[in-house]
């Protein structure tokens, strides 16, 4: 029976695993609103210094390599569309297949990634350290909330960072896509643009933006709590990072197709 009855056990296991860590997000995600909200009261405020700095790491360091990529699937989806869309005579449908696929889905789902690999990473391995060498403890002990000094600060800024990076690729995609493909309609990258920004609605850059804030509170969530559960040295670090790192791409991936299934309906 012990053969049979194995495999239920571990997927008894990895489910209970698997609630505990969403529970453990959740409160984490509680206990930093908290701090944010009230902090202040309590003598525990949430420091602007520490937030201003993780905007920088989070967000304006990572504006070259966004800016890079962005560009790249701009001109992708340019030599794309423009190959697809000629088979049906229908280049002029070009312009507003890449600007409303750049704006709704590529933008925020290519910066997310991005920013889940390098700054969720980052974030597991910041506090997982601290987590193996006492250091977490040690700010309990002399007084100092460990969520409200790592993970509200970390919280804020991806919040806020990722949007704005998001936009930020979405203008520079755009841009790319213009360069290449501008030639090929016959038109000049300005009007392009220009004709872009007319057949771009609001709704088409909000609903980006919505993207990036849930994929923003994922890659912050994971990489926090993951960090606080390391165990097992600087080997449980390296596991710990590579798991924050795994999971927030999947959460990414199964967020966005089911913000692409409600909103495209």
């Amino acid at each position: 029976m012990t053969n049979f009855t194995r495999p239920l056990e571990n997927l008894g296991r990895v489910t209970v695993q698997s609630l505990a860590g969403i529970g453990h997000a959740g409160m984490l995600l509680l206990e930093s609103c908290y701090f944010v909200a009230t902090g202040w009261r309590h003598g525990q405020p949430v420091r602007l210094r520490m937030v201003f700095a993780q905007m920088r790491q989070i967000g304006v360091d990572a504006l070259p390599i966004v800016a890079l990529l962005a560009f790249v699937i701009g001109v992708m989806l340019g030599i794309q569309f423009i190959a697809a869309l000629s088979e049906f005579g229908a280049q002029s449908q070009v312009v507003v297949a890449v600007a409303k696929s750049v704006t709704r889905e590529f933008a925020a789902l290519i910066t997310a990634i991005l920013v889940a690999g390098r700054s969720g990473s980052a974030l597991a391995a910041r506090i997982g350290s601290m987590s193996v060498s006492q250091e977490v403890d040690a700010l309990a002990v002399i007084g100092i909330d460990p969520v409200r000094y790592l993970a509200a600060p970390a919280l804020i800024s991806m919040l806020v960072m990722l949007p704005v990076l998001t936009v930020f690729a979405d203008a520079v995609a755009i841009s790319g896509a213009a360069l290449y493909s501008s030639p090929a309609l016959n038109i000049s990258p300005s009007a392009y643009i220009s004709q872009t920004l007319t057949l771009l609605t609001p709704g088409d850059v909000g609903q980006g933006i919505a993207k990036s804030l849930v994929f923003a509170l994922l890659i912050s969530l994971i990489g926090i709590s993951t960090g606080f559960s390391v165990s097992g040295g600087a080997e449980g670090v390296g596991r710990a990072t590579t798991r924050a790192v795994v999971l927030s791409i999947c959460y990414i991936i199964v967020a966005d197709m089911i913000f692409s299934f409600f909103l495209n309906r």
